[in-house]
């Protein structure tokens, strides 16, 4: 898995593509029949998904397909009404998610009066990080110039590398977030996908749910399509290009013939 992104022809690591993932990365959560309702509308429903170390998964899918609906039953933030969930084999009870997974919202800004190196003190101070790791996150996320500023003051795309610096100061090995690349115009997607790369090399796994299909085609190893609450397709862009017979098919492309 370490080192699996190779970069294109224009010679930029910022643009390198996903190679495929190997195929035996273990499998660090399963879940299956995972259903929420709300009243009579279904959110999700039997959703089932592998998520293998060291990976990029992206959940994929418009707004409403209930991407942010998973994260939040998957963190347990929100509570499913069906669900089985197995860490490396083994169930996973809601009392121990907090131990295997980090959940990174969207358009949080956490301890909103605080300054910004203040809130990175406190969570680094939570998980006992060095401050040599503190400032390595705050440098790789281009934290630096809001550090004294208080959190309500900041632009939404500092307000996201905030909540970026929060979850890569997390040891949990298993981190999802929640539309990671909002806020951001193209240059900084591009910079904070070469960070989020470099965290999947070094051994966490990530899932993120991602609206932008193009971005999610250059940082995501593979994909689950979601729509109106239910997986349409699964695996990596090669396996969706060939399951919709669609070869060169990119994933905007594939996502439309599956839905």
């Amino acid at each position: 898995m370490r080192g699996r992104h190779h970069a294109t022809q224009e010679g930029d690591a910022a643009v390198s593509l996903p190679s495929p993932v190997e195929e035996q990365a273990p499998i660090v959560l399963e879940v299956t029949a995972l259903t929420k309702r709300y009243g009579e509308q279904v959110a999700l429903a039997d959703i089932a998904l592998t998520i293998r170390a060291g990976e990029i998964l992206g959940l994929i899918g418009p707004n409403g397909a209930g991407k942010t609906t998973l994260l939040e039953a998957l963190a347990g933030v929100l509570p499913a009404d069906a669900a089985t969930m197995l860490w490396h084999g083994a169930p996973l009870p809601l009392a121990r998610r907090r131990e295997v997974l980090f959940y990174v919202p969207d358009g949080l800004r956490p301890y909103h009066e605080q300054p910004v190196a203040r809130v990175l003190g406190f969570f680094a101070g939570v998980y006992r990080c060095s401050p040599a790791h503190v400032a390595g996150v705050v440098a790789a996320v281009g934290l630096a110039p809001v550090l004294a500023q208080r959190v309500q003051t900041l632009s939404k795309g500092y307000s996201r590398r905030l909540m970026l610096a929060v979850g890569l100061l997390t040891p949990q090995p298993l981190l999802l977030m929640d539309e990671p690349f909002d806020g951001f115009d193209l240059r900084q997607t591009r910079e904070i996908m070469g960070v989020l790369r470099r965290c999947a090399a070094a051994g966490r796994t990530l899932v993120l749910a991602i609206h932008q299909l193009l971005d999610a085609e250059r940082v995501c190893d593979r994909f689950v399509l979601l729509a109106d609450g239910r997986v349409r397709g699964a695996g990596t862009l090669g396996e969706l290009r060939t399951h919709t017979r669609l070869p060169a098919g990119s994933l905007e492309e594939v996502f439309l013939a599956l839905t």
